[in-house]
Parts: structure tokens; sequence; C-alpha cells
């Protein structure tokens, strides 16, 4: 409500509500229209008293207290807490249930006599169809936090109070009760209805605590010193992954609603998961870990579990029990976000009759990822046929593909051709451009996907295939086929699941994408030893856009490293060529630079040294391997042996 409403606003709103029986809209805040309007609508005359309930049965009170144990042992430590704020403004501070009920009060001694008068005192109901506008009342009714001031109150009895009131929430968003401070309203406290949400809000972490004793607790806040404060953000967690409970930070920072709540895992809102939280947890238990929102928003997390549930065994998650730890796509994921929930999705559909669609930018790593899907599935003993429908001359491309018999035409192979497509059967077949795919040629690839039959050239007779459809392009066929350059009804057969791969300058795991490829290379060239970048020139690396995207980093890294000299383990300047030397140095190192590295190595800023940023580059790889050793070292691209000397551990 509106504090600072004048008296005569007011007045003029009063008295038009009594004569309309509607309340004027521009005089008061239109919640307090609306309650009292909710007011009339119960009965309630300004000038009356409220209706003959003032005091129930000891037996009820007695019944509302046994049914909310819970709350009054949580509240009232925190209503001493709030009365110890509030004592010489003559205040009281009031607990309600969910109905409006009193059930604790805590008194100036010099306020309580008029408090009494106006029954507020345990076990009288403050509901607005028994009060009018009040704010325990009208908190109830608008289930947020109010202040009601001396002649906003409908009941003109209670005009010499003003009162601040705010709902108390369970972890599942369940109103529980009211949290209430009242006073004269010529000695009100300025900041009571803060004071008085910022203690609704101590009671719910309590609460909440106390409630998911045997969940994993997230402690959530944009920096890691609000960790432990009222304005952190928790988050309960089932032992399979699923959000069973939530203070309302938590909800704003996750962008959630109440009804959210058992019904999303923890893995929909976070880029992490629950595994690796646990992982960080059992190596590092009081150093918050940084992590993102899907929205990509920072965030720092410290996890707390109860003594009794750490002693239980931990279930692995849905999406983790339904997926093989070492599966090739998970050996591919270095830590990005976008990367890692392509993956997922396509991991979800390996081995149902359902084509996926790969799009992404020239040189993102389309076919690494068809490759990985493949090799993730039930058909991984199987061929894996790659096809680059733009590199195949057009005259070719019908036979390369159905095949053809012999003497088909002039200039056939004289004992015939199978065909890439049965050349793909019982395995995955992997049309790469398909976007380039001549529209006469899209087609007959139609009808062998609704038949599953190919017809060789020259042949009469269809014979039957089976594989698996991974599709990829960097055009946007939806465009291309309302355009009419690609059939729609073939971009509806192939688009059975689309996955966006994010071109490189978009991902956040840029220096342990760019360690893989160095030991990839270290071995590719028989270097046998470990090969570093320079920090500076790291730094610029990880600013510098890359157009060509992963495959034009891999170029530049190949070349750098068959560029060192005997003795040299450590890229520099003089390492690049001249042309992207040139275009590093006109692009500024931060803040992108910062964003690229800082952001892939749980939000550590890119000025840290290079021993720093592979020291976190081998945390994030533990935590995505769940501890595993041996596939944490072969996502860094090292020996074991090298990551145990890293960590400086004995090798198991």
């Amino acid at each position: 409500m509106r504090p600072n409403t004048s008296p005569v606003a007011l007045r003029q709103a009063r008295q038009h509500l009594l004569d309309s029986g509607q309340c004027p809209s521009g005089l008061v805040d239109e919640r307090l229209a609306r309650s009292w309007s909710r007011s009339m609508a119960a009965g309630l005359l300004p000038t009356g008293r409220p209706p003959a309930i003032d005091h129930p049965s000891s037996g009820t009170l007695r019944q509302v207290l046994a049914s909310n144990p819970e709350l009054l042992a949580h509240s009232r430590p925190v209503m001493e807490y709030l009365f110890e704020q509030v004592r010489h403004s003559q205040s009281v501070v009031v607990l309600a249930d969910r109905r409006g009920m009193l059930m604790h009060t805590l008194g100036d001694p010099h306020f309580v006599d008029k408090a009494e008068r106006v029954a507020l005192t345990s076990g009288a109901s403050w509901h607005e169809a028994h009060r009018g506008t009040n704010a325990i009342g009208t908190a109830l009714a608008e289930a947020c936090a109010v202040e009601v001031h001396g002649g906003e109150h409908f009941l003109e009895r209670n005009n010499f109070l003003t009162c601040a009131a705010s709902p108390i929430l369970s972890a599942t968003g369940e109103l529980l009760g009211i949290l209430d401070i009242s006073g004269d309203y010529r000695n009100g406290h300025a900041h009571a209805l803060g004071l008085v949400s910022t203690a609704a809000r101590m009671i719910e972490n309590r609460l909440l605590a106390a409630t998911c004793k045997r969940n994993i607790r997230l402690h959530l806040h944009s920096a890691p010193e609000g960790i432990g404060s009222v304005a952190e953000g928790i988050v309960a967690v089932s032992a399979d992954g699923w959000i069973v409970g939530a203070n309302r930070v938590a909800l704003a920072q996750l962008g959630l609603h109440a009804g959210d709540v058992g019904a999303t895992l923890l893995e929909r809102v976070l880029d992490v998961r629950l595994d690796d939280l646990l992982s960080h947890h059992k190596r590092r238990p009081q150093q918050p870990q940084a992590l993102r929102t899907l929205q990509g928003a920072l965030l720092f997390a410290q996890v707390q579990m109860d003594a009794a549930w750490v002693a239980i065994p931990t279930r692995p998650s849905a999406a983790a029990a339904a997926v093989p730890q070492q599966d090739a796509l998970a050996l591919l994921d270095t830590g990005d976000a976008r990367w890692r929930a392509a993956a997922d999705k396509a991991r979800r559909v390996v081995g149902k009759p359902i084509a996926v669609l790969v799009q992404g930018e020239s040189g993102v790593g389309k076919e690494v990822f068809a490759r990985a899907l493949h090799a993730s599935g039930p058909r991984r003993d199987a061929p894996f046929v790659a096809i680059n429908c733009a590199a195949i001359p057009e005259h070719l491309i019908e036979s390369e593909l159905f095949g053809h018999v012999a003497g088909a035409f002039t200039g056939a192979r004289k004992e015939g051709h199978l065909g890439r497509l049965r050349e793909a059967h019982g395995g995955t077949l992997f049309l790469d451009e398909i976007g380039d795919m001549p529209l006469a040629l899209q087609t007959r690839l139609l009808r062998v996907l609704q038949e599953r039959s190919v017809t060789p050239v020259g042949a009469s007779k269809a014979v039957p295939v089976d594989f698996a459809l991974v599709c990829a392009t960097h055009n946007q066929l939806m465009q291309a086929a309302e355009q009419g350059r690609f059939r729609q009804d073939l971009y509806y057969r192939i688009n059975g699941l689309t996955v966006q791969l994010p071109a490189l300058r978009e991902r956040s795991d840029f220096v342990a994408l760019l360690q893989r490829l160095l030991a990839d290379l270290a071995t590719e060239q028989g270097l046998g030893f470990e090969v570093q970048v320079a920090p500076d020139l790291l730094a610029r690396l990880a600013a510098y856009p890359w157009p060509g995207n992963l495959r034009q980093l891999a170029n530049v890294l190949r070349t750098a490293c068959a560029m060192l000299a005997e003795g040299e383990d450590t890229l520099g300047w003089e390492h690049m060529p001249d042309d992207l030397v040139q275009a590093l140095t006109a692009v500024p190192a931060s803040p992108r630079s910062d964003a690229a590295a800082g952001a892939s190595l749980d939000g550590l800023p890119a000025s840290l040294s290079l021993q720093q940023l592979s020291q976190a580059a081998i945390d994030q790889a533990l935590q995505a391997a769940r501890g595993n050793m041996s596939q944490a070292a072969r996502q860094l691209g090292i020996s074991r042996q090298t990551l145990y000397r890293k960590l400086k551990m004995p090798v198991a």
C-alpha cells in the first residue's frame, strides 16, 4: 500500500465506495481498492464492528498451535530478534497461521493495552472477511508483503494502527502463515515492511533447511560472499536430481515458479550435473563453485548435506543412469553448456528411429559430433558412412548415393557399385551439407527414407536398407524450404531432432578445447612432451572470433606446433602465422578474453597465469568425469600419469 496516501484522498475514496459500492480508480492504490471492495463484499461497514469471532475457544487455538509446530519453533527466535529492532516504536510482532488466526505475539508493554482492545492478541482472526483491510488479512489475500497505514484500514476502529506483513512460504511454495509488525501509526517504524519481509525470509530459510534434511541443499548467490546471507537462494535437490524445494530467491535466480518445484530437473536450469556438484563438494567442500544458468547468468553455489544423508549411497541421476559414463559424446564434452545440451538431446534419441539434423557454422565439428553420436549408440560396431553432398559432382551424386548395376551407363563400373546408402546398411548414414543436394536427388532420397529401400541406377528391383540418419548443414533449411530451394517434405523427414552446435566464439570452454587440440597434435606429430601457450597469446586467442571455428583453430595450432624449435615447449607469437598475428593484435584482449577463458573455468578471471588456468581446466575435467581419473585424462588429452603428477598425487 502507499503509506503516503493523503487523508483527503482516503476520505473521498471511502465515501465513493459507500455511495456507489465501487472504489474510484486513481485516488488510492489498486491493491488497497481491491481490499476495500472485498471488505464490502464480506458485509463489513467502516464504522461497524467485526463479527463476534474475536475469541474462539481455547481448544481451537490449541488445535491451531498443535498443527503448526515447526512454523512456531522456527519463527519464535526470529520474532524475538525482530522485536528487538522495533522495541522502542510501540509495536507488537505477530505470527498468524494460513487462515489469519494469531498464534504468537511479542509486544511493547506500552502498546499491548491498545492492541488488546482491537483483539490484536493470540486466538483472534485477522482475516480480511473478519477485519476488513489490514496487513495480515490483505497479505493473505494478495499473497505478497503489504503495508497498511492509518486510515487505509477498512474498519475505522483500526485507524490508529500502522501494520506491515509478509507471507511465510514453504519449500514448495505453500502458504504457511503471516509475519506482521503492528504499531501506533504516529510512531511507526520507517522500515517496518523491509524488516518484516527480511524476517519472513529468515524463517523460510530455516524451515527449508529443517524440512529438507534428507536432500542435497544448494546455496546460491551472484557473489561467493553472499552465500550464507539472508539474500541467498536455496534449492533442495533429491538424490536423482529433481528440485524438490526452493526459497523465493532461488526461484527468481533460476527463472522458476512455485509450480515448477517437484517437476524440474536441476540440469534443466543450471549448467551442471548433480554428480559434478557432489564431486566438487567432496574435493573442496568449503569452496563455492561457479555455475551458469541456462540463460547465462553467473551464480556461485555451495553444497550442504545432512550427515545422515551423506551416509546413504547416492543413486545416479535419471539422465546419468541411462547414459554410459564414457560414451564417445561424453569424451568430447569439455564443459560448454550449449554443446552439452545438444549432446544430451541427441543422446536421448540414439538407437531410436529418429533422424537427427545437426546445424552450425562451417568448422564447428558437425561431422565429429555425428561420429561420436554413432559411436555412442547400439550401431557403434556397424559402418559410419559420411557423404559431403557439396563435394560430389552433381552428375555422380545419384550413382554415388544409390549405386548402379553393371553397365548402367557409360563409364559405369563393370562389376557395378553398391552405393553409399547400402554401404551404411546396419549403421549410420551421415549426409553433410545436405542443403546443397540438388532438388531432383532430394526427391529420390525422400523415397528411400519413406520406403526404407534403394533402387540402384539401372536396376528394376529395390533393395531394403536399414540405417540411422544424421544430416548436417550450415544453411537455414526451413528458410530454404520456404523459398523452394529445399523440399519441405524432406526437411520434415530429416528433422526428427534438430541440435545447434555453437560457434567457437560462443563457447565457454575455449581453454579446455585448446588444451585437448594441443594434446592431440603432440601425439600426431610425435613431440613427446606437453605443449603450452604463453599467457598473453592465450588471452588473444581466447578473444579472437575464429570465423573458421574449430577447423581454423586446429590448423593454426598444427602449424604452430610444427614451428617449435628443439627444446621449446611453449607456443608464442613467433610460432603464429603472420596474417593471424596481425588479426590477433587488432582484437582487444578483454573483455572478450575474460568471458571466453573465465566462463569456461568456473568463473575464474582471464588474468590468471597459464598454470592456474590449467589447474582450473583439470578441476573442470574431473567434475565432468565424476572423479574418474582415466576419463578426465582422456578428456584433457594427457596421460593418466601426467594427470596424477599435475595433481601431485600418487598413481593409483
